[in-house]
């Protein structure tokens, strides 16, 4: 906007300059040849009395002396009553533009070589008619031209120059508030929720300013509401997982009571998790810093251990492949954890007892696969069940395990694959990127690992059969 506005000042200073600089200058080159031309005049009349009264050559030589013209004036007479014809001075006009002005009796103007000659008829006593000619120089007739050109031209530069930083500040002025709002909106957009944007400049702006604070505002407080939304309603689980925990207490002794005992000390501890987490200013994201994150192997072992005794009593054959060497990533490892709970819960919620399924963990040099495969009847719909709170069509399903995931591989530049098992079944994929590149935008998924999927992902074909 501010180069906008300085290209139309200036286009529009200079042809205001050129319409009127062209014409004055035209006009100061027509007086300076006016004014030349009217001194040859008054030489010429200066002459005239003189010729009035005598044709005497030694008399009008001192005449034309004192005119102080004697070099560039010249006077002709014609032979009268038998008298010899007289020229004084430098003849420079043609015989016949003398004979012409002679002949017609009105001064007349020509061109000769290095400028010009004034021919003035003048009456003698005897009838005849005598011609005055004064010489005018081509440098009397531009004398000033180029020194008042000169003044013009630096006028007009002048009031280029003051219009182009005239019309500078005031773009600045116009700008500077337009870019202020820009980066408050990238601020607010990348999360910073105190960005505000200062409310001046001209008024449109100004207004667009105050609407931007207020709708800042208004984010901030739908936030917070929100946030003590999800406070109070995960609060009130509370009641009845305290009952549930003391009933799980009194169940006694069994591997089936301590499954339930440790299940409902986790959801205690997930409880509380959400509860601090909303009640924070700043949300959470999965990605951690360079140098942090949790040992993937590690807690696949963990989760394994919880629900390998779940499998064993639905009568479920599983395995891990993988996780036999730490492997680092870039996830906080409460994340990953509950990531993997939701695939593997998603398996036990979706398929039949009996059902079997496998966990598999490869380490690449830019990206971690986890994979997680079942036997059971498949997705019919994985774009739906990619979709959050849309589920794959199961009952029960919501879709928001998947997200869950979903968000976690975006988080690190990866993304979610759903496909077919070798085990006949569905088939999740988990890319986990390890080179630190962006996060994914959502709507922009897929396009991220394009390098070594071949490489990976012939890995995970071999050897994928259940023992």
């Amino acid at each position: 906007m501010r180069w906008a506005l300085v290209k139309v000042c200036l286009a529009v200073t200079t042809m205001v300059v050129v319409a009127f600089a062209v014409p004055l200058g035209l006009v100061i080159k027509e007086m300076a040849r006016d004014r030349a031309f009217s001194n040859a005049e008054r030489e010429a009349a200066a002459v005239a009395p003189a010729l009035s009264i005598t044709t005497d050559r030694d008399k009008l030589e001192r005449v034309v002396a004192s005119a102080g013209s004697d070099s560039g004036m010249a006077v002709h007479i014609p032979a009268v009553d038998g008298a010899a014809a007289v020229d004084l001075g430098r003849q420079r006009a043609a015989d016949r533009d003398i004979a012409t002005v002679r002949k017609l009796g009105r001064a007349s103007t020509t061109e000769v070589p290095g400028g010009s000659t004034l021919l003035q008829p003048v009456a003698l006593g005897s009838g005849a008619i005598a011609v005055v000619e004064v010489y005018v120089p081509e440098a009397e007739v531009s004398n000033g031209v180029g020194t008042a050109w000169a003044v013009l031209a630096a006028v007009g530069v002048a009031l280029i120059v003051g219009s182009v930083a005239v019309a500078d500040r005031l773009g600045v002025r116009m700008v500077q508030p337009a870019q202020r709002l820009v980066e408050g909106a990238h601020e607010l957009g990348e999360g910073k929720l105190g960005a505000r944007v200062p409310e001046e400049g001209p008024n449109e702006l100004r207004l667009a300013a105050v609407a931007f604070n207020s709708m800042a505002d208004q984010v901030v407080q739908l936030l917070a509401n929100e946030r003590e939304l999800a406070a109070d309603l995960s609060h009130r689980l509370r009641t009845p997982l305290t009952v549930l925990r003391l009933n799980a207490a009194s169940l006694g002794d069994g591997p089936a009571a301590d499954q339930t005992r440790t299940a409902v000390a986790q959801l205690e501890r997930e409880v509380d998790t959400i509860i601090r987490t909303a009640r924070e200013a700043k949300p959470q994201t999965a990605a951690v810093g360079p140098g942090a994150g949790c040992d993937a192997a590690e807690v696949v072992r963990e989760r394994m251990g919880f629900w390998s005794a779940l499998a064993e009593d639905e009568g479920r054959k599983w395995r891990v492949a993988g996780v036999d060497r730490p492997v680092r990533i870039p996830v906080a490892r409460a994340d990953l954890a509950a990531a993997l709970d939701a695939l593997l819960g998603n398996v036990f919620r979706h398929t039949a007892e009996g059902t079997a399924f496998a966990l598999d963990v490869h380490n690449g040099e830019d990206a971690v696969i986890v994979l997680v495969s079942d036997a059971g009847p498949g997705i019919p719909d994985p774009a739906a069940a990619m979709a959050r709170g849309r589920g794959s069509g199961r009952d029960g399903s919501t879709g928001l395990g998947l997200d869950i995931v979903r968000r976690l591989a975006e988080s690190t530049g990866g993304d979610v694959r759903i496909g077919s098992s070798v085990l006949g079944g569905t088939e999740v994929r988990v890319w986990i990127q390890l080179d630190g590149r962006e996060p994914v935008r959502r709507g922009h998924r897929g396009a991220v690992r394009r390098r070594r999927t071949g490489k990976l992902v012939s890995t995970f074909n071999r050897s994928r059969s259940l023992p």
